[in-house]
């Protein structure tokens, strides 16, 4: 993996029209919206006029993935430009959770949110002038900050901050997801309407926009008039998400701000309430339905419409895509690539693999988990290519490690393309690449120093 000491000095006459004035950044992120929960992806099965729109007019990455599996870490990830085996934060609350006694490991402790030192992407880009706002789900603030970690919004960056389930503003960092008023039980108007307020306010001078919503999150909610058209709860609920990121856009244009301005739009992790198939499993899992997302840009002069980019990339990716934008310089290792070259099309990314890791479990196994017990069980994962490596670290360990890697189970390799449903493993077939990922896995382990999870004790 190649390291990146960010020191951009780019000149923004490229990408702005406004003279002096650096691109507004949209950045908007769904909760547990999976990669085939939009109309785009499913050919109609969910109704979301405003995304196809979206990917009608700007570029979708059909191999977009979030870092980590579910809420928490994923958030960690893309506010930190840094994979999980630098900030440690794995799991939600906890990476010891299931069953006890099928545990083969001692798990990595969990960090709950992010330390008030680390730098995230609004401090960055306040730094080089931007005004930055926060609304909607945190998720990373730890009350008595323990063990250094659990920052609020306001002291990591943000000018503004704004959370709220439909019915008032709640306290800074609130956890937890509730029903909201009829009108607004998800709270997604609420805080978009807080979104265009604060674009408005601001439109003469470079935005960072953070929209954090809590849909399609359970409990599954939405508007009586929207059920009255969409019989399915969680059809509706995406409906009404959508809806709202409509009102977003339509606020960019009114304020005549829209070559001005890039929008992205993404989900955490994988969903966990509609079948992801034709991928495995769901959120919480590392096989492609917990990790693989919908992102969609949007900017009108910039990226050309209706693009397709099929090369894989990372939420960590949008911290030094929106440092190349904003003329910005920092001095922090981020583990992304800029994105700019695939946008702008006039360019490819220089690394040739992407990586996870849980060195934890996760309980609650649903369908498409490897085993009965849990949705995770510790491991890492690299991505070079079409090629994808897991590694089980209970198996590795424990069971023999790479001398008997031919019986162990510890290792599964598919190849994406012509097995997206990962299914097929050929661990025994290509023996020469399941080596070669292994090895640049493991490599990756030593060169972040990733915790591993440690074998048990026994009782004396």
């Amino acid at each position: 993996m190649k390291k990146y000491i960010i020191h951009i000095l780019c000149a923004l006459s490229t990408f702005c029209v406004k003279a002096n004035k650096m691109p507004n950044i949209v950045l908007i992120y769904a909760d547990d919206q999976g990669w085939m929960d939009t109309g785009y992806q499913t050919k109609g099965q969910f109704q979301t006029p405003t995304l196809d729109k979206m990917a009608r007019k700007g570029m979708t990455f059909t191999n977009a993935y979030t870092n980590a599996a579910n809420c928490q870490p994923a958030r960690a990830c893309l506010l930190s430009g840094n994979y999980t085996a630098r900030h440690h934060v794995f799991a939600v609350n906890s990476t010891n959770r299931g069953p006890k006694e099928k545990m083969r490991l001692t798990p990595v402790p969990n960090r709950d949110g992010l330390a008030v030192k680390n730098i995230t992407i609004a401090d960055a880009l306040k730094g080089v002038g931007y005004t930055t706002g926060h609304f909607g789900k945190w998720h990373l603030y730890t009350k008595n900050g323990k063990g250094g970690s659990g920052a609020l919004p306001s002291q990591q960056g943000f000018d503004v901050t704004y959370d709220s389930f439909g019915d008032g503003e709640l306290p800074e960092g609130a956890k937890g997801n509730k029903p909201g008023p009829k009108s607004d039980p998800k709270g997604v108007f609420d805080l978009s309407k807080q979104a265009c307020d604060f674009m408005e306010v601001n439109k003469d001078k470079p935005f960072f926009v953070y929209l954090a919503h809590h849909a399609p999150h359970g409990p599954v909610n939405s508007r009586n008039s929207t059920r009255e058209k969409i019989n399915n709860p969680y059809e509706a609920c995406v409906y009404d998400l959508d809806e709202s990121v409509n009102r977003v856009l339509a606020k960019i244009k009114d304020l005549g701000i829209e070559k001005e301005t890039l929008v992205l739009y993404t989900s955490d992790n994988g969903g966990c309430v509609k079948t992801q198939k034709p991928l495995r499993g769901e959120k919480g899992m590392y096989y492609e339905g917990g990790i693989r997302v919908p992102m969609i840009a949007l900017w009108p002069g910039v990226i050309r419409p209706g693009t397709v980019c099929e090369e894989p990339v990372m939420q960590i990716d949008l911290f030094p895509t929106y440092l190349e934008l904003a003329k910005a310089k920092i001095e922090k290792e981020l583990d992304g690539e800029s994105l700019l070259p695939l946008l702008k099309q006039n360019g490819k990314l220089e690394r040739e693999s992407i990586y996870w890791h849980m060195p934890g479990y996760l309980d609650k196994s649903k369908s498409g988990a490897r085993d009965k017990n849990f949705r995770t069980r510790p491991v890492s994962v690299i991505r070079k290519g079409k090629w994808k490596l897991h590694l089980y670290h209970e198996e590795w360990l424990l069971d023999g490690g790479r001398e008997k890697i031919d019986n162990n189970r510890a290792v599964e390799l598919y190849n994406l393309d012509e097995d997206i449903s990962e299914r097929n493993n050929l661990a025994l077939n290509k023996k020469a690449i399941r080596d070669e990922l292994l090895s640049t896995l493991l490599a990756w382990h030593e060169e972040l120093d990733a915790p591993m999870p440690l074998v048990k004790q026994k009782k004396k």
